[in-house]
């Protein structure tokens, strides 16, 4: 009999049994829990132990070395258990073998697209920084092609599932059953069908939502990291990791080339990686370029002009439903959410107000619940709104919404963008999902609302999302002819200008006060239905740490009450966090590691 440290998946529990097998580090074994069964991580064999054991059921499968390897390095640096680090990982119970292919796509480059496929091809981490239209896809393709016909396999990450579809379609186009997609939507059955496919080595791109990253390959050649700025990238459960973080992990593990493309790459990664330019658009179109204070005459007038040419116009707004707060206008407190410290959101067509933190619904109010007055002002337009209002306005202009309330599933995602697609739809006005990707011809006109509060809010990368936010809408126009961009803001200088003017400043701003990519980050958050016990545990922890200059500051968390948890934060910034964060590691508390959001 032999005894063995098992870590079980999706816990911070390590537990030891026995068994009458050979095991080995890295080996995945079903045991049993209570009266249930679970899944488990094989660490080491140990002595046999003072207490009684249970038995390991059975062997699964086995994690590879180099699976292993990378396990162990989530787990030590976004501070999670091995069995929370090893449960993103699928498991395949059998690996049967490799298929062999070759092929050939008929993609065609231009000469500045064979010398960006060349440059990447001779780094190791590399991005491709190519503006919105300008060719990006080719170059993937043939970078694909190539690893294939090496015998390797490919991993093509992209931020969101609405933009798989269109990716889908070129991809089989080019690489027919060799393709499948990967993410959170898919049924349980294709997700087996996809996972036998794999061990079969029948499948030799993946491609999918950050989840793709952790399928059963083991002769990965090519990491492919799509629209790499997206935050989509960042897991907000733990593990928090960030899939293109980890995409360069991989890379280095297996081998692997690692390219990271974007129109707006981050800041961080234009200072730590090489990078090839690729300028302009396919088609050398034009954009030009307006700036308003409000949705005035002006905007209405050139998407008149846009309608009569028989051209669609893309809208982008920050704030989803009709208005973002509900303000009493006799005291000016807003309508909040009992459970979270935000105001509600208005939705008309619900007769409803609801919060969109957690989704708690209710009708809207007829009086103050403060002053008790029944005269409200609302704040601050959304999409269902704006969709009434250019309604009123262009009665005959087929007009549709393209937001969380809307897209609730990837079947609703493939309908709205068919649609649109087919010239079906004219105006479609939409949150930050307008911005991921798409690739539509005949959008003339875009357009971007309320673009400053995102410049005005309360993080060190507010003027990388808005800039990068702009520039991706606006490259949704004028894909194959010359287009307009409206953007409505109180700073045109500062969305005037290139990316390379962008970066220059912004990296001076990074490096004076020492953010990203000059120091790390960490959010550690405390959190409790009493306020006094979150408050606490804060405490405790910041007794446990010491005064570091590593501190940036501490306290109530941006929104303080959310899903009825009053919560607290520490925010770190230095060289080495996971040493200072790891001795005073604490079940009651969430550990972020470069966070992406400090609300």
């Amino acid at each position: 009999m032999k005894y063995y440290e098992i870590a079980l998946f999706n816990t911070p529990n390590i537990f030891t049994y026995d068994s009458d097998l050979d095991l080995q580090k890295g080996d995945v074994v079903e045991v049993p829990i209570k009266s249930k069964t679970t899944t488990g991580i094989v660490l080491k064999e140990v002595n046999k132990p003072s207490f009684k054991t249970k038995s390991v059921i059975k062997k699964i499968t086995s994690f590879s070395k180099k699976k292993v390897q990378i396990i162990e390095f989530i787990s030590k640096y976004y501070l999670c258990s091995i069995g929370e680090a090893a449960a993103l990982f699928q498991i395949e119970k059998k690996v049967l073998g490799s298929n062999q292919v070759s092929i050939t796509t008929d993609i065609k480059l231009s000469s500045k697209q064979k010398e960006a496929l060349n440059f990447l091809k001779n780094k190791d981490v590399s991005i491709l920084f190519g503006d919105t239209g300008s060719g990006k896809t080719e170059i993937y393709i043939k970078l694909m092609e190539e690893t294939i016909n090496k015998g390797k396999e490919v991993v093509f990450l992209l931020p969101e599932i609405a933009i798989t579809s269109q990716m889908e379609q070129r991809l089989k186009k080019h690489f027919g059953d060799l393709v499948e997609i990967w993410h959170s939507k898919i049924t349980k059955n294709k997700k087996e069908s996809i996972l036998k496919k794999i061990s079969e080595g029948k499948i030799k791109i993946i491609a999918g939502a950050r989840s793709a990253l952790f399928l059963p390959f083991e002769n990965i050649g090519l990491i492919i990291v799509d629209e790499e700025h997206d935050d989509s990238y960042k897991s907000e459960m733990t593990p928090k990791y960030n899939a293109k973080d980890l995409s360069i992990v991989f890379g280095k593990t297996y081998n692997a080339k690692v390219v990271l493309g974007s129109a707006t790459p981050l800041v961080a990664d234009l200072y730590k990686f090489p990078y090839f330019r690729l300028r302009g658009t396919f088609f050398n179109t034009n954009k030009k370029r307006y700036f308003v204070d409000s949705f005035n005459d002006f905007v209405i007038e050139k998407i008149k002009t846009t309608l009569n040419a028989k051209k669609q116009i893309i809208i982008f707004i920050p704030t989803r439903a009709n208005f973002k707060y509900m303000i009493c206008s006799n005291c000016g407190k807003a309508v909040k959410c009992p459970y979270c410290d935000v105001a509600m959101s208005v939705h008309k067509d619900k007769r409803a107000i609801k919060c969109h933190y957690c989704n708690y619904t209710t009708r809207i109010p007829q009086k103050c619940e403060y002053c008790g007055s029944s005269e409200f002002l609302n704040e601050r337009i959304g999409t269902s709104e704006l969709k009434e209002k250019l309604q009123d306005i262009f009665p005959d202009a087929r007009i549709e919404k393209f937001d969380r309330d809307v897209v609730t599933s990837k079947t609703r995602v493939d309908k709205i963008l068919k649609k649109f697609s087919n010239k079906e739809i004219d105006i479609l006005v939409g949150t930050q999902m307008l911005s991921k990707g798409h690739d539509y011809p005949d959008v003339k006109l875009a357009i971007v609302l309320d673009i400053d509060f995102l410049l005005n809010s309360a993080d060190y990368r507010a003027n990388e999302r808005a800039f990068a936010l702009a520039r991706q809408v606006e490259g949704r126009a004028g894909r194959k002819e010359d287009g307009e961009v409206i953007i409505q803001t109180l700073n045109p200088e500062f969305f005037d200008r290139s990316y390379e003017e962008f970066y220059n400043e912004e990296i001076v701003f990074r490096k004076e006060f020492l953010y990203p990519p000059f120091a790390r980050m960490a959010k550690v958050e405390f959190s409790d239905k009493i306020k006094e016990k979150a408050y606490l545990k804060m405490k405790k922890f910041l007794e446990c740490i010491g005064e570091r200059e590593e501190i940036v500051g501490y306290g109530e968390a941006p929104i303080f009450k959310l899903k009825n948890k009053y919560r607290y934060q520490v925010l770190l910034k230095g060289k080495n966090l996971q040493k200072i964060i790891y001795p005073c590691i604490d079940t009651d508390m969430k550990i972020d590691i470069d966070p992406v959001n400090f609300i």
